[in-house]
């Protein structure tokens, strides 16, 4: 036992938070009982599900204990420990005891170093995180685990070949040697190596040759290469013949290209404009027809109510719809007397039919209506008032009787 070991452990011990004062004199003589107390701690300390015995009072229940240590810490830790010094409970055991002890504080310290590194880790200043730095090392890990892959799989061969080497080495081993066969192979793996060192020697020998072969060849490619060069210059800085022709097509091309735009441009404005024309057009064509129709319409309305109310319907040419086109009309009947109060100096007479036939017949009928568009004095009149008149004068030529059909 050294004063230092003895120094040592205690420090240890104390730094892993054993809650008694271990101190240099309790190991002057034997004390099992302090030497156990330590041991049962170390190990809850390594695993805290660890079963032990806890009698120590007799003899065989000492040595019990101690190879139940011993088994656990081998087992588990892979610490060879040594019974006899342990079971002696003295200076000696400290040497023992600090196996484990030396082990539980080197774990605590990387623990205690890495809680460290990781405060400074998360301290502000520090979240910069380099990850080239570490490419290296990821390199080199991918390669040792490939390199443990082929070495695993390798070595599992040659150990199921172990059962077909074993015999032939048992043979070889216990055959005797011969001076004569060693000597003879020693000379064979001489001559071997001779050969090789001489193929080496020549390689090297021609390693000259080569690299004057290799220098002369990128000569003649840095020749060919400024050679090269120089005619690319040329030709650049040359003009082609054909340049003058292409650039004034290229002249031509552009206002080509602006007068077709241009002229594009009209046309649709033109197609534009004819659009909405025909469009204006068609508009007007379906309010001209849309007003025939309701000034036909009109008339033939007033006319029925006025015959209602004279009750002189026989005296119309009425005209059937359902009929043919071509039937032949009636003859209207010569009206009656118009009553006292009547005007009969009306200098208009209606002719045509007032029946709803056709959309043609009916058209054709109302032109053949007295409508002039113009007054007595010669001015021009609208279509309302045109309308009205032709309903006056309609309406004078019934009611009168010296007017004819």
């Amino acid at each position: 036992m050294s004063f230092k070991d003895l120094r040592s452990f205690t420090e240890m011990m104390r730094a892993l938070g054993y809650p008694r004062l271990i101190s240099l004199e309790n190991f002057r003589y034997p004390n099992f009982t302090l030497v156990a107390e330590i041991l049962q701690w170390l190990v809850k300390r390594y695993d805290p599900n660890a079963e032990l015995p806890d009698d120590i009072d007799t003899e065989q229940d000492r040595v019990i204990f101690v190879k139940s240590i011993v088994q656990f810490m081998v087992t588990k830790a892979y610490i060879k420990l040594n019974a006899k010094k342990l079971y002696m409970a003295d200076g000696y055991a400290v040497k023992e005891l600090l196996k484990i002890t030396s082990v539980l504080y080197e774990a605590m310290k990387t623990k205690v170093e890495n809680d460290l590194e990781s405060l400074d880790d998360d301290s502000p200043g520090n979240h910069s995180f380099d990850i080239s730095a570490k490419s290296g090392d990821l390199k080199v890990t991918r390669h040792l685990a490939s390199e443990i892959t082929v070495k695993g799989a390798s070595l599992y061969d040659l150990l199921l070949k172990e059962m077909d080497l074993r015999e032939s080495r048992s043979s070889v081993i216990s055959k005797q040697l011969d001076i004569t066969e060693i000597e003879q192979g020693i000379k064979q793996a001489t001559k071997g190596l001779e050969e090789e060192i001489k193929k080496t020697n020549s390689m090297i020998e021609n390693i000259a040759a080569d690299e004057a072969n290799l220098e002369a060849k990128i000569e003649k490619r840095k020749l060919d290469l400024e050679r090269n060069q120089k005619r690319l210059q040329t030709l650049k800085s040359v003009r082609p013949a054909f340049m003058d022709e292409y650039e004034r097509l290229e002249v031509e091309l552009e206002d080509l290209y602006k007068k077709y735009v241009m002229k594009f441009t009209w046309l649709a404005y033109l197609e534009q404009q004819l659009e909405e024309l025909e469009k204006i057009e068609q508009e007007l064509i379906l309010q001209r027809e849309e007003v025939t129709k309701r000034m036909v319409e009109k008339l033939r309305q007033e006319d029925l109510l006025r015959s209602e109310e004279s009750g002189n319907l026989d005296d119309f040419l009425i005209v059937n719809v359902e009929n043919d086109v071509n039937a032949p009309r009636e003859k209207p009947r010569r009206p009656q007397p118009a009553p006292s109060g009547v005007r009969r100096d009306a200098q208009r007479r209606v002719y045509g039919s007032m029946s709803g036939g056709d959309k043609e017949d009916s058209l054709d009928s109302d032109s053949d209506l007295d409508l002039d568009g113009e007054d007595d004095d010669g001015s021009e009149v609208s279509d309302d008032d045109q309308d009205l008149e032709n309903l006056s004068d309609l309406k004078i030529a019934v009611t009168d009787p010296a007017h004819d059909f």
